[in-house]
């Protein structure tokens, strides 16, 4: 599927950019233009089901390897930088040694879905669906107005059904073995997905690790300039 895009910037160096799960390319508002000051012509996909992009024809639809062939047949390879968030850090993991970027960035990626009650429950993120501007608030207390209001629309238009095309990978290990490109592993404080032992397996393959104190899960929403200082030595 060719996905819908967006771009900051005319830069010669190229830097990728993969949203999470209800999001779409809106999440990288602050990212998008700061890396395009930085020289990078900075190109964000909405993921299929997703934003302006297209749906699939039901929940099988939505496996990890879609979206990553969604990636491949819609971004450039051979990109200077490529950072996705959550769902989208899972994404570029699975297209990264067909996309081959100089470089990635996995921003708290959805790498390990755990089981169980406290685990991943489709039925959680759709009933985002009915969430007030005053509930995304009282979860995200750090959010500047305009990422409240893009959230709520964001979540309007995203289809449901691509929550429950992820029940088939919970508790499966979906790290990586080994970084394909030099990678770095940005991480919330503290993480949900990727709690300090498995932080330190990765590490010990070979990711760099660095975490944004005190920050939630959408880092780049929660503690912008964190999330740009930890991406130091990286653009």
């Amino acid at each position: 599927m060719q996905l819908h895009t967006t771009t900051w910037g005319t830069g010669d160096r190229v830097a990728l950019l993969v949203h999470g799960i209800m999001a779409d390319h809106r999440t990288w508002r602050r990212v998008g233009p700061a890396l395009a000051e930085r020289g990078y012509r900075v190109v964000a996909v909405d993921l299929r089901g997703h934003g302006a992009s297209g749906r699939a024809a039901g929940p099988s639809g939505y496996s990890p390897q879609d979206y990553a062939d969604d990636l491949v047949e819609t971004l450039p390879a051979g990109a200077e930088l490529a950072i996705g968030h959550s769902l989208g850090g899972l994404t570029l993991a699975t297209a990264v040694e067909r996309l081959a970027p100089r470089r990635a960035v996995y921003v708290d990626p959805a790498w390990h879905l755990p089981t169980g009650r406290a685990g991943y429950r489709p039925e959680l993120f759709t009933q985002a669906k009915s969430l007030t501007r005053e509930h995304v608030r009282e979860f995200n207390p750090r959010w500047a107005d305009a990422d409240l209001d893009i959230e709520i629309d964001s979540v309007r238009l995203w289809d449901e059904r691509s929550a429950h095309g992820l029940v088939p990978f919970v508790g499966k290990d979906l790290e990586p073995g080994h970084p394909v490109v030099p990678s770095l592993l940005m991480l919330a404080d503290p993480s949900m997905l990727v709690p300090p032992e498995r932080a330190r397996g990765l590490e010990e393959r070979g990711f760099q690790v660095r975490t944004v104190a005190g920050a939630g899960h959408t880092i780049q929403r929660d503690d912008f300039d964190g999330f740009m200082s930890a991406l130091e030595g990286w653009i």
